[in-house]
């Protein structure tokens, strides 16, 4: 009787990934265990069936992020849009990955989407297997090799920006610890170190007023002011950047990261800012 299970008649000589020895990466086991699972690589067949303007899926922008006397704030509007439509009015594009990281995404919702869930878990897999968390570095370079993997569909009209922040609680100086990374769609990473920056299709508007409101010496409290105010001001020139929806009381998203770890803001916190910027614009439409 042939004792061998599915896996090893369909690829003989190689071990069960069940009983194969565990991989700190959980990414490398969906690669080698069920590889269409993978961000983008379900998309490919779609995109030369259809075309990758054909399917009109919705995208997400604008996000930023700041470095400050505490940490780092990353920050993004609510909005998606399909073409010339707005597909969602409350996206969530900014999600907590650990205790000390977070990522913004921009590009393509689905599969920006499904990439940050991936790291998430990655993250946590390789914690619950090595017994310690990642370097942020690790971090950092982890999400590029996930955006490289997207590279197929990137060049078919699918692309994935995110933008990575993180504390790293092994940097000597504290009130450097707060990191951006950002990243390009072949996966290249970049370490930012003029303590702004900003993706997306609002980012040339938002980087402009982060250029003259930021301050890396700010306080946690007057970080987050500023990254309100730099999404508003790409809500202003950009169609496809929400602003503040004071009606249905949509407000962006802003995560702290600290030597406490990272937090979301809470939703009336930040109705409090956003109540501050727009009663500012009010007297001083200009900013």
């Amino acid at each position: 009787m042939d004792h061998r299970s599915p896996f090893d008649a369909r690829h003989p000589g190689l071990l069960d990934p069940f009983t194969a020895p565990a991989t700190a990466s959980f990414t490398d086991y969906v690669a080698a265990t069920a590889p269409h699972l993978l961000p983008g690589r379900s998309t490919h067949a779609q995109a030369a069936a259809h075309g990758a303007a054909g399917l009109d899926v919705p995208h997400g922008t604008t996000i930023v992020a700041l470095v400050c006397a505490d940490g780092v704030v990353i920050a993004g509007d609510r909005r998606a849009t399909a073409g010339n439509v707005i597909a969602q009015r409350d996206i969530e594009k900014v999600f907590v990955t650990d205790s000390y990281s977070a990522v913004g995404i921009a590009g393509s919702a689905g599969i920006a989407l499904e990439m940050v869930r991936l790291f998430t878990v990655d993250l946590e897999h390789y914690e619950k297997i090595e017994g310690v968390p990642l370097s942020l570095d690790g971090k950092a370079n982890k999400l590029a090799g996930m955006v490289r993997q997207n590279l197929g569909a990137a060049m078919q009209g699918f692309v994935v920006v995110p933008l990575f922040v993180g504390y790293d609680t092994d940097a000597p100086d504290a009130s450097k610890a707060g990191r951006i990374v950002t990243y390009d769609p072949t996966g290249g990473r970049y370490d930012e170190w003029l303590g702004y920056h900003s993706v997306g299709s609002g980012s040339v508007f938002a980087k402009s007023a982060l250029k003259k409101l930021h301050d890396p010496a700010n306080d946690l409290a007057t970080t987050i002011r500023t990254a309100v105010e730099a999404l508003y001001d790409a809500a202003d020139d950009d169609t496809a950047t929400g602003g503040p929806d004071m009606v249905r009381r949509i407000y962006p998203i802003v995560v702290s990261i600290t030597a406490e770890g990272a937090q979301r803001r809470s939703e009336e916190e930040i109705a409090g800012v956003v109540d501050q910027v727009i009663a500012g614009r009010t007297e001083k439409p200009g900013g």
